[in-house]
């Protein structure tokens, strides 16, 4: 692939809110991968993921496809989790002071985030880091070296600590060691490019690269990426607000969640959460544009595209078959997974034990939402006995035959 190429690939999904600045970071980046070419040496890449959850949405894993393109293009990855800056936690995308984890929550968290990046990475060219690693080793003497570099204004102009400084909340001082502690990160990785959201605009572009330069490296290039929206398409994406797609589900459940965005949303996940090229991300939006391409079909193609990336092409056809079969036909799948039931089991119980739900909260939200039906009647309560074999539905795309 040619420079331009792979500029206009690494590029794609990119927001920095200012025209002038996505410019020279585009230059930059064309320049460090042309030298990189001449010297016949890797480009360092890295993106850091605070462990504050243990599972992790579609939306998390935009910056991790970004690293797969730089890993095929033949770049050093490093998957950095903050084991220590989740001690005090980014308030980047936050309007209030982001609880403090304990060090055995971050570790289990931590645990559980490698096995689900190495679904889009190659663990083969990943390195797993942690930047405690270097920032426990940090001095007080450090840390005021370092600070000298920025003034309270800065932090004071923030989108999110002027809103609360001029709501009367409280803005604490730890929470600013974080944009220094990330510029850290950089400097200790000697990263050339730096792979993160557009929320991190500040602890890239303003803080990494002031302190790199201050410690004596050459800046790194920021590739922020653009937001995506969740299911209703058009809040970004969260686990609270319950529009997410989870990584942590199986082939059928991410497809129909897939299935179940608005048409006006497609484009931005074609640039974001696919493996498709600019060509064919420019063509399918203009097949949609001309209307030679049903925004269904459009669809069930991203669909298809996002589950196979996570599941593989067999897993996906069967997710398709029976999503067609379920929604399109209004059917009920045949191949549908039996539970044999014990003794005084609570439609809760059986939830829980079938792992149709993560949790009992979700189980009875999801029953309070009239979610749970056993042969097509609602189950309201979750503490009743089922009374009786049959095909019981949980939402709209789990099944299970009860015997």
């Amino acid at each position: 692939m040619k420079i331009d190429e792979q500029v206009t690939l690494l590029m794609q999904g990119t927001e920095y809110g200012d025209d002038e600045l996505k410019q020279t970071m585009t230059e930059e980046l064309r320049q460090r991968l042309k030298e990189a070419e001449k010297d016949k040496r890797k480009l360092k890449i890295y993106c850091g993921y605070d462990p504050t959850k243990a599972d992790l949405h579609l939306g998390h894993t935009i910056t991790m496809r970004k690293l797969r393109q730089f890993q095929d293009l033949g770049h050093e990855v490093n998957f950095v989790i903050g084991n220590y800056t989740t001690l005090i936690g980014d308030p980047s995308d936050h309007d209030k002071l982001r609880p403090q984890l304990t060090e055995q929550v971050i570790e289990a968290n931590a645990r559980t985030y490698a096995e689900q990046a190495f679904r889009i990475l190659d663990p083969q060219k990943t390195n797993i880091r942690y930047n405690a690693e270097w920032l426990s080793k940090l001095t007080l003497a450090d840390l005021i070296r370092i600070g000298s570099n920025f003034t309270i204004q800065q932090f004071l102009t923030r989108d999110n600590f002027k809103l609360r400084w001029e709501k009367g909340d409280a803005v604490y001082l730890h929470e600013t060691f974080y944009a220094l502690m990330q510029g850290y990160d950089a400097f200790a990785l000697k990263a050339d490019v730096q792979v993160g959201g557009t929320e991190q605009l500040f602890n890239i572009v303003t803080a990494a690269r002031k302190v790199m330069t201050y410690l004596g490296e050459r800046p790194n290039i920021a590739i922020l990426m653009g937001i995506l929206p969740g299911t209703d398409g058009v809040v970004r994406m969260s686990k609270s607000l319950g529009n997410y797609i989870p990584i942590n589900t199986d082939a059928n459940d991410m497809y129909g969640k897939m299935m179940s965005i608005p048409d006006f949303a497609m484009p931005i996940y074609f640039k974001l959460v696919t493996r498709w090229s600019p060509l064919e991300v420019q063509q399918n939006e203009r097949e949609m544009q001309l209307g030679t391409l049903h925004p269904r079909d459009a669809k069930m193609k991203l669909a298809f595209e996002v589950t196979s990336s996570f599941w593989g092409d067999k897993e996906a056809e069967k997710a398709q078959d029976q999503f067609v079969k379920t929604f399109q036909k209004r059917d009920i799948p045949d191949d549908i997974p039996g539970y044999e039931m014990k003794k005084d089991q609570t439609v809760l119980d059986v939830l829980c034990d079938a792992h149709l739900v993560s949790s009992k909260s979700e189980g009875r939200r999801i029953i309070e939402q009239n979610g749970v039906k056993l042969d097509g009647k609602v189950l309201t309560n979750a503490s009743d006995l089922l009374p009786k074999e049959g095909i019981l539905q949980v939402g709209k795309r789990h099944f299970l035959k009860l015997k």
